[in-house]
């Protein structure tokens, strides 16, 4: 299993994988891994159209990306949420956690260049009621340094749930997206971004459980990819700015305030047989011989130009894009 963290390259309303060519696209994102990010990528090797990626393993030019989660304070304002490092990765700015997890060597196939998918729903307003195998969930940490709660991802029956947290959060709120293990192995996309990927039969699975048989249509097991983002919720835990009625604040950049709609893209990139190496030679977190790690003030200098020019930082209005969830 690769454990491993990717600073912020970007935020900005741009979608290659939903919303190709648009600028700006439909709803906000956080963006990391290599500066080929764009607007619209083509299905080659991403690896070769970029220079520099914000990821641990400069081998790893992929792109990752989710929706923000912004706070509406009482007066009808919102502001984004940061993200912040993930345990051990001091030093990161923001930014996203990726897993790779394979059962065992030579067991999983690696993606191939110009591969993507989208795990979630942005339109989703209900509870899948998956219980310990929902495959989004946020975690309220009800202490402080990643504290109070020692379960795995999305499998403690307090702290976990698949919609956004209803109370505060002392030590923040932790993001965990899982992406299917079956692909068909012909097709790099399919047009709802999903069908070209499946759960293992018997359905999804809780993580890290990778050992599952893929079915006959999707027959070719992939590592499976988790995202997990670290939202700071410290300064928006005070009750008397959330709401009179003291429902929770929370909204998501595509106007879910329910966080069901949870999501995540993935647009692969890792240079040649990187990624297939990696996984076939007992990597464990960030312990891989095969890969080169690059230290946090190094890849948080790889950066793409805001093209859409948006407020990202401050109070406003409304949502950019108004909350937009397609």
């Amino acid at each position: 299993m690769l454990r491993f963290g990717c600073s912020q390259v970007v935020i900005e309303r741009l979608d290659p994988l939903v919303n190709p060519g648009m600028s700006p696209s439909t709803h906000m994102h956080q963006i990391v891994g290599s500066n080929a990010f764009n607007n619209s990528l083509p299905y080659t090797d991403i690896s070769k159209l970029a220079s520099c990626t914000t990821c641990h393993f400069i081998e790893d030019m992929s792109n990752y990306w989710t929706a923000n989660l912004y706070f509406r304070a009482r007066n009808g304002t919102y502001k984004r949420i940061p993200q912040t490092a993930n345990q051990f990765n001091d030093g990161d700015a923001g930014g996203i956690t990726v897993y790779y997890t394979s059962p065992a060597p030579n067991a999983t196939t690696a993606f191939k260049p110009g591969f993507r998918m989208l795990m979630g729903d942005p339109m989703r307003r209900t509870s899948e009621n998956l219980g310990k195998n929902m495959q989004q969930c946020y975690r309220c940490y009800p202490e402080t340094n990643w504290g109070g709660s020692p379960y795995p991802p999305c499998m403690d029956p307090k702290w976990d749930t698949d919609h956004l947290p209803k109370q505060a959060c002392p030590g923040g709120i932790r993001s965990n997206i899982i992406f299917p293990q079956c692909w068909d192995g012909k097709n790099l996309d399919s047009p709802s971004h999903r069908d070209h990927m499946v759960h293992p039969i018997g359905g999804p699975v809780a993580f890290p459980v990778v050992n599952g048989t893929c079915p006959a249509t999707h027959p070719v097991k992939v590592p499976q990819v988790m995202f997990e983002v670290m939202w700071d919720t410290s300064d928006f835990n005070n009750k008397e700015d959330w709401p009179q009625d003291g429902s929770q604040p929370l909204v998501l950049s595509t106007g879910d305030n329910t966080g069901y709609g949870q999501h995540g893209d993935y647009l692969f990139g890792w240079k040649d047989d990187s990624l297939q190496v990696a996984m076939d030679n007992h990597c464990y977190l960030r312990n891989c011989t095969q890969l080169t790690e690059q230290a946090p003030k190094v890849k948080n200098l790889c950066q793409v130009p805001d093209t859409v020019n948006e407020d990202v930082d401050g109070w406003m209005a409304e949502l950019p894009g108004g909350g937009q969830g397609d």
